[in-house]
């Protein structure tokens, strides 16, 4: 009986790419401003463009904050120190941020209502450890690689920005081998492309790929498909805070909601009801209830309690569909002070989920396996 052979492939981003610059600043300065007022509102919004950053949005805090030193602070963390890229910590910052709506502000008071309309979706499925598709979660540990071989100078020629994409063949709807890698980066002009390929395969992709079980061979990798890259970051492309929604959650894999989440204090459930609803479909996996899991909120502005909750495991449930919202329900209550309070996310956690996408990773609170 033959098989059924399908593809899926995801994409991930490295911390230097422009749009998550423009994330990382927005949550550098989310967390600047929790460290002083936990229960500030803000929606922040970050441009990076050719030897420029520009800063939007609102917030309604008691924090002082340095806007512009916390952007050139960033810019520099990320490796944007040479002012020949066009982009630096050098370039000129703008600031246009102004005191929240009242009419928004009047219905969020104290996390009691829902700072946003909009629904969210979360996901889990048993392809990793971290129970997480395995497409995204591959590309997006090669980014990390990527990363770390040019700040620990094990490729001394890689500059801050890069893309990774992963092509996964599934037989029967499981992954059996991988079946394309494509790396972009960012490199030195005294490097040509064959070392550049040679090193990212050696350095990059076989370590990432055998940490999973998995192995490709030179020829199955593309690297910097048109050629030569020598310029990274905002001077080749502009960034924008929330414009790597796919890459920040399941890499396609499963639906995503209406929202971005950088920039966003937890009062917005686009960021907070994505959080519990993978924390609700991760910990369904986890226990055994489903080897497949898409959690469903929705929410309207001003209001504490979601509209919708829903639950599909793909008729792979291992117990009944109300188990399974008994189940939920135990696990944490979806009012938005409910989840805030049990994810704990008035802390300044968030300059750390800006890259590498916000789930599958150990260190965030909506990734706790909790025990039955």
């Amino acid at each position: 009986m033959s098989k059924n052979v399908t593809y899926f492939t995801s994409e991930s981003v490295c911390a230097g790419h422009p749009d998550k610059i423009a994330d990382r600043i927005s949550d550098a300065i989310l967390d600047e401003i929790l460290k002083q007022d936990p229960h500030a509102k803000t929606g922040l919004e970050t441009v990076a463009g050719a030897n420029r950053v520009v800063l939007f949005g609102e917030v309604n805090t008691t924090a002082k904050v340095d806007y512009k030193s916390i952007a050139k602070d960033t810019i520099a963390e990320l490796g944007y120190t040479n002012a020949a890229w066009g982009f630096s910590d050098l370039s000129p910052v703008e600031v246009y941020i102004h005191e929240q709506s009242p009419e928004i502000a009047q219905g969020v008071v104290d996390d009691g209502g829902a700072g946003d309309q909009g629904m969210m979706f979360g996901f889990a499925i048993n392809e990793t450890p971290e129970l997480m598709p395995l497409p995204i979660t591959l590309a997006q540990e090669l980014t990390k690689r990527l990363d770390a071989v040019r700040i620990n100078k094990t490729l001394s020629f890689i500059r801050p920005d890069g893309k990774s994409q992963v092509t996964v063949r599934y037989e029967d709807g499981k992954p059996v081998f991988i079946e394309k890698v494509v790396i972009a980066t960012a490199h030195s002009e005294d490097t040509d492309e064959s070392e550049v390929k040679d090193a990212v395969y050696k350095e990059v992709v076989l370590p990432t790929l055998k940490k999973y079980g998995y192995s490709i061979k030179k020829d199955q990798l593309i690297v910097n498909g048109t050629g030569l890259w020598h310029i990274p970051g905002p001077s080749s492309d502009a960034g924008l805070t929330g414009r790597k929604i796919v890459v920040d959650t399941y890499g396609g894999y499963a639906r995503v909601g209406g929202g971005a989440f950088s920039g966003k204090d937890p009062s917005k459930v686009d960021r907070s009801g994505a959080y519990a609803a993978r924390y609700i479909a991760k910990n369904i996996v986890a226990a055994g209830l489903a080897t497949k899991c898409e959690v469903g909120l929705a929410y309207v502005i001003g209001q504490p309690k979601p509209l919708m909750k829903t639950i599909d495991t793909f008729n792979t449930a291992t117990c009944t569909q109300k188990e399974l919202e008994d189940f939920a329900e135990k696990l944490i209550d979806t009012s938005v002070k409910g989840i805030i309070n049990k994810l704990e996310l008035r802390n300044p956690i968030y300059k750390e989920t800006s890259s590498y996408g916000h789930f599958g990773r150990p260190n965030f609170a909506w990734e706790k396996i909790e025990k039955p």
